[in-house]
């Protein structure tokens, strides 16, 4: 199905992708160019990946890495966000929660700001990445990190409304799911794909939520060699509500752009009433999914 607009009007949207280090302020500058050259483009809003703060090489490193949301790091993108005028989704800052002392663990929490470099939103990662794949190495994020307790509802923006993911969330549709029935426009899946499960079913799943929430998605990603441990598979991209990718990252750091037409996305769900003929009397509904 062809997008019904070209207009210039319609919102811009950046999607940065980079290779995280263990070095916090080589991360902050390689970001904080990508951010500056979305703004340069005229991007309304830039979205960071999983992990855009740093990654570490284990997680003893990880703990001590981390910070509070009222740290200096987040002090920085929140006076980026000032300088350049635009949104900012922080995909997954390493969060010293409130109950820090008590666990010495962390949350995956990713962190909206506005232009003004509030905190608009935030939403910690609720499906932690245990994993153990032949050929990609083991992941074990629970290891550092607590589960957050709880999705959040989608906060309106300049794009439209978005409903905030993390990574592993997006093999989960009743997440997806739930967001688009609470009003999300856009959903956003941040990431850290490793080199196995990248090219097996990063795409398609993006383009399944996608067509089944008849949402944009919007999925930026780590990319490249971060450590002798590590290495992620990139290919950030966003993909309209047909499941069409419209907008894909290169090999390497870098961004893409993409423009957000709601009134296609309407027309759309109009000309394919998914949510009206849901049978929830067949298969229940989703229970009170967020906060």
């Amino acid at each position: 199905m062809a997008v019904s607009s070209s207009s210039w009007e319609l919102p811009l949207v950046a999607v940065c992708q980079v290779t995280s280090t263990p070095d916090k302020q080589q991360n902050f500058k390689a970001c904080a160019d990508l951010v500056r050259e979305a703004a340069r483009l005229g991007a309304c809003l830039a979205f960071l990946p999983e992990a855009f703060d740093f990654i570490a090489r284990d997680p003893a490193e990880t703990l001590r890495l981390s910070e509070p949301l009222g740290g200096d790091l987040l002090g920085e993108y929140a006076q980026l966000a000032r300088e350049c005028g635009l949104w900012l989704s922080l995909g997954g800052f390493h969060e010293r929660g409130q109950d820090w002392e008590q666990t010495q663990k962390i949350y995956n929490c990713h962190v909206l700001l506005n232009s003004k470099g509030s905190i608009v939103t935030t939403y910690r990662k609720t499906h932690l990445c245990d994993l153990e794949i032949p050929g990609q190495g083991p992941m074990h994020e629970s290891n550092s990190t607590m589960p957050g307790p709880s999705l959040e509802s989608p906060v309106s923006t300049p794009a439209g409304q978005l409903g905030l993911a993390i990574c592993y969330d997006m093999r989960f549709p009743e997440l997806s799911l739930a967001l688009a029935q609470a009003g999300a426009e856009i959903l956003t899946y941040p990431s850290a794909f490793g080199s196995v499960t990248g090219p097996a079913h990063w795409e398609v799943l993006l383009r399944a939520r996608a067509i089944e929430t008849q949402c944009y998605v919007v999925a930026a990603a780590q990319c490249g060699r971060h450590h002798e441990q590590r290495a992620s598979y990139g290919h950030s991209m966003v993909v309209d509500p047909w499941g069409t990718v419209v907008a894909r990252c290169s090999e390497g750091p870098g961004l893409c752009l993409a423009r957000i037409d709601l009134s296609y996305l309407r027309q759309l769900r109009q000309h394919l009433p998914v949510f009206q003929h849901r049978r929830p009397d067949l298969y229940g509904h989703l229970r009170h999914p967020l906060s």
